[in-house]
């Protein structure tokens, strides 16, 4: 599905974002529809929903961030040798201070050496430049960002929900779609602004083609 980027640009920047877009929020949106267009995907449904978790994620600010809290949270939150050995193991930092290098980065905090491990060579195939298990911090580069949110949200590698749950031919369940990310933490506010991106995305699409 074609977008025509100015139009959607001109919708979006009066819902959801305040009548103005800074450049860090034009070159988020864009490093995420650079991927939606990578991939030829085509329900719409499923970018807008993905471009309103980004702006609740990110606290707005469409770029990739890192995880709050410092070596210490992350040594006792994640590593095995920190309070929670269970987690750990979870997310497969079997080294010593894992916990602090796979802390979580990106639109959607990707987190743990289990998780950059199996994304790290695909990202590399397609950006060879880009190594997040080598240097985990490639993975505030948007393409790399962009690249794990879809993945966890088609995939359902997040919470083992994923978008086509919740958007099919019959359905759209814009609000327990959040499930693919947090239980229902903030799910009436996140439906509401992937609605708004849906009649922005929807608008840029009238004569774009295919």
């Amino acid at each position: 599905m074609k977008i025509d980027r100015k139009r959607f640009f001109d919708g979006i920047r009066n819902q959801p974002f305040p009548h103005k877009l800074n450049v860090g929020q034009v070159q988020g949106v864009s490093a995420l529809l650079d991927e939606w267009e990578r991939r030829k995907l085509a329900d719409l449904r499923w970018l807008a929903y993905m471009l309103a978790t980004a702006k609740h994620e990110t606290a707005h600010t469409m770029k990739p961030i890192r995880e709050f809290g410092g070596k210490s949270y992350f040594h006792s939150m994640y590593d095995k040798e920190g309070k929670r050995p269970h987690v750990a193991r979870t997310l497969g930092n079997v080294e010593s201070g894992d916990g602090a290098l796979f802390h979580g980065r990106g639109y959607v905090q990707l987190t743990g050496r289990r998780n950059y491990t199996i994304l790290a060579p695909e990202i590399r195939e397609i950006w060879p430049e880009l190594d997040i298990l080598e240097r985990p911090d490639d993975a505030m580069d948007p393409r790399a960002a962009a690249y794990a949110m879809f993945e966890g949200m088609q995939r359902g590698t997040f919470t083992g929900k994923k978008l086509s749950h919740f958007f099919t031919d019959s359905v759209s369940d814009w609000k327990n779609a959040r499930k693919i990310i947090n239980g229902l933490d903030k799910a009436e506010l996140i439906a509401g602004v992937a609605k708004e991106f849906y009649a922005d995305l929807v608008d840029s699409t009238k004569g774009a083609g295919v």
